[in-house]
């Protein structure tokens, strides 16, 4: 039995993952859905199955580069392990997708609070793909942590993202500080600093503009804006959230590879993870860019942003295997 069947034999730790089986369904029922007949009727551990798993995962979007490598590394074990038997690589393969995401660290997707004064927590991202709604949901599960929360209008692009910001403010009961649309993002910014200090406030959750057309404006947008929280802060540690849509696939480790360029990324929140039959999408962003993914979106309920958790993720994707 492979670490991961032990480690879900209990009742209880499948009752905790069930908002990730649930959530990956699309996936596992898709892209995943043959896997589990394809060791079932193979005869052989050879190279055509090999090549046909390659194909399985490539349309779990895990990434060309990121199966190349997992299955090199799942036929070097096999042999190591003496492996003959297509059905026994289930808990090979299990337990290789859980290395792959660790790789030999530990990870902590925990908001990095500062204790003695205020948290600033920046949200980057193209334009569609939830982020608004994520700083919403966030602002809900850390307000029902016990602290205080304040938003920050800084996609002064987009009026609709600014009215947008101020609605999740009314409902989740955060002030928010906004200007008019066509302002300085950085002012807007500078003055929800000022105030969430002044206030006393536990957390500032910033949003931005999601342009992606000129990367030298984006670059300079967002330099000018971590300039300003690093000066207004004294603190040049805060979290930087990229959000990416888990319905563009690989689209969306292109977005996260031109942000990793331009500003520190410190977590992904990965949105609609239960709207796609690409999960496998959070793989390929932390084995190419080893970038962790922080919170996933399963639902559009303002409760549906759950922190992330690799364990419960893996049974999501493989729960098929533990039946």
């Amino acid at each position: 039995m492979g670490l991961f069947k032990k480690l879900f034999s209990s009742k209880e730790k499948r009752q905790k993952a069930e908002k990730y089986k649930i959530g990956m369904m699309k996936t596992r029922n898709n892209s995943l859905s043959s896997l589990k007949d394809l060791l079932k009727n193979s005869k052989t551990i050879d190279d055509d199955l090999y090549g046909r798993l390659e194909e399985i995962f490539i349309m779990a979007d895990v990434g060309v580069d990121t199966v190349v490598e997992f299955i090199e590394e799942l036929r070097e074990e096999a042999k190591k392990q003496e492996i003959t038997q297509p059905i026994d690589l289930e808990n090979l393969i299990v337990d290789k997708m859980f290395e792959l995401y660790l790789k030999g660290q530990v990870i902590n997707t925990n908001i990095r609070y500062n204790k003695d004064d205020l948290t600033v927590i920046l949200f980057v991202g193209v334009n569609g793909t939830g982020k608004t709604t994520t700083i919403g949901k966030l602002a809900h599960k850390i307000k029902s942590e016990g602290k205080s929360v304040m938003l920050a209008a800084g996609d002064t692009f987009r009026a609709g993202a600014i009215n947008q910001l101020k609605v999740f403010g009314e409902r989740v009961g955060c002030p928010v500080i906004a200007k008019e649309a066509g302002s300085d993002p950085a002012s807007v910014i500078f003055d929800a600093i000022k105030e969430a200090k002044e206030s006393k406030v536990d957390v500032l959750l910033i949003d931005t503009a999601g342009r992606l057309q000129n990367k030298k404006n984006l670059m300079n947008e967002l330099g000018k804006i971590n300039r300003i929280i690093e000066r207004e802060t004294g603190n040049n540690v805060y979290e930087t959230y990229l959000v990416i849509d888990a319905t563009t696939g690989q689209n969306g480790l292109s977005q996260a590879k031109i942000f990793s360029e331009v500003t520190n990324i410190s977590g992904v929140v990965l949105t609609k993870l239960d709207g796609t039959a690409k999960g496998g999408i959070v793989l390929a962003i932390r084995n190419k860019l080893n970038i962790p993914i922080s919170f996933v979106g399963m639902g559009e309920k303002i409760t549906d942003l759950e922190y992330f958790d690799i364990e419960d993720y893996i049974y999501g994707l493989f729960s098929d295997f533990f039946e």
